[in-house]
């Protein structure tokens, strides 16, 4: 199956691995401590403008826990490779704008706190699109969880959530994307389409991507969709979208990436079920 396109023994020794949880709807307690409220603060603002913000957290635990707060960049791409950088490191990073009211905070058994934070926008009329960079929470009050596999590692896992400050400048900067790669994979009989879209534009996408579905006829066999992620600037996401069971042939597909707004985008497919 071959998808065209046109578009508009080490020796064993003890390892140390961290597990980092970002982004997850649903996640479990960091060592008795979850933050609260979402885990992207996104904020349109204008040059020399500040504004302020805050990060609940609860501690579920049964005695006090110690939470370090730091700073990161962050850049991620379609392979899975997420990095987090010195603040700052980043051109695009807000990192330097940010203040954090604490960086380290001892939170009681069964009670909350808040980390606040202050955002100092540059008096620069250069500025345009999106800036942004983590806000890490890293729990330090209790030795992390270990287990030893069958080859004798020792995992150790340290859990940290990551929360995304994104400083929108107005509704500045341009909107674009690119389609790095796209692969008709199939899975047991399943067929799906995976699409690898990067934002080359200066503002952030929130987009939905769809497929339609068309025989080499011209006739529609159906609208498919992926899931609605964040993109941001420089960054790229992995699309998988299932097709319906299909038969030998050539197929077309238009993809659709709506941003919700304006901007839309698309690319023709053609593709070949062997």
């Amino acid at each position: 199956m071959k998808p065209t396109a046109s578009y508009r023994r080490f020796p064993r020794r003890p390892a140390l691995i961290f597990l980092l949880l970002l982004l997850v709807p649903a996640l479990p307690a960091l060592a008795g401590v979850r933050v609260v409220n979402p885990l992207i603060h996104e904020q349109a603002v204008t040059p020399g403008a500040r504004y302020e913000g805050s990060i609940l957290l609860e501690n579920t635990g049964e005695s006090p826990c110690t939470i370090r707060i730091y700073q990161t960049d962050y850049h991620y791409s379609a392979q899975g490779k997420s990095t987090y950088g010195t603040p700052g490191e980043n051109p695009l990073s807000n990192a330097g704008w940010i203040t954090l009211s604490d960086n380290w905070l001892t939170i009681p058994a069964k009670a909350t706190a808040r980390v606040n934070y202050e955002v100092r926008v540059p008096n620069n009329p250069a500025l345009r699109g999106t800036y942004w960079s983590m806000v890490m929470i890293e729990a330090i009050g209790n030795q992390p969880a270990r287990a030893r596999t069958e080859d004798g590692f020792t995992l150790q896992a340290r859990l940290r959530y990551g929360i995304q400050v994104l400083t929108n400048i107005g509704n500045t900067g341009t909107r674009r994307i690119r389609f790095l790669d796209r692969k008709l994979i199939d899975n047991g009989g399943e067929k799906i389409l995976q699409l690898d879209i990067e934002n080359t534009g200066e503002r952030v996408l929130f987009p939905s991507v769809s497929v339609q579905l068309y025989t080499a006829k011209g006739e529609l066999i159906g609208k498919f969709h992926g899931k609605k992620i964040r993109i941001l600037p420089t960054c790229s996401v992995r699309q998988q979208i299932v097709l319906p069971n299909l038969q030998r042939g050539t197929y077309k597909a238009l993809v659709i990436v709506d941003n919700g707004d304006q901007f839309v985008f698309g690319a023709n497919y053609d593709l070949l079920i062997e």
